[in-house]
């Protein structure tokens, strides 16, 4: 089994910044993906990033439209951690972040479905 644990959310202004952690332990896979998603009151979950290394240790990265340019996912695999680092943020940002894995070592997944792991998220809120 694998843990997946979110934290850094939290409240803060429009336009603001944020960067949320995500720290993976127990099962441990040579390749692997990792993504966030969020979802806010009312809709369905949202594909926001995720992040996946080649054989080759190249880093291949994709973002949902509504975070391009805003967003950017990066991940540390000696700490088994990955970020997000949220610049520009919007009040429609405002939404539980989840971090999600899976042992794949092809291009990142943007679908839950590919994703068997996953954390219990964390609140992000931001004012307008």
């Amino acid at each position: 089994q694998v843990q997946l644990v979110e934290s850094g959310g939290g409240l803060v202004q429009g336009g603001g910044s944020l960067r949320l952690s995500c720290a993976a332990s127990g099962r441990t896979f040579s390749r692997y993906t990792m993504g966030w998603f969020r979802q806010a009151p009312g809709k369905e979950r949202e594909f926001v990033a995720a992040i996946s290394w080649s054989v080759s240790n190249t880093v291949y990265t994709n973002y949902g439209d509504s975070v391009k340019g805003r967003f950017t996912i990066s991940g540390d695999n000696a700490k088994n951690t990955v970020y997000l680092q949220m610049n520009s943020l919007k009040p429609e940002d405002t939404a539980v972040y989840y971090c999600a894995a899976d042992a794949s070592s092809g291009l990142p997944a943007r679908r839950e479905y590919e994703y068997a792991y996953w954390g219990q998220g964390t609140q992000v809120t931001v004012s307008s």
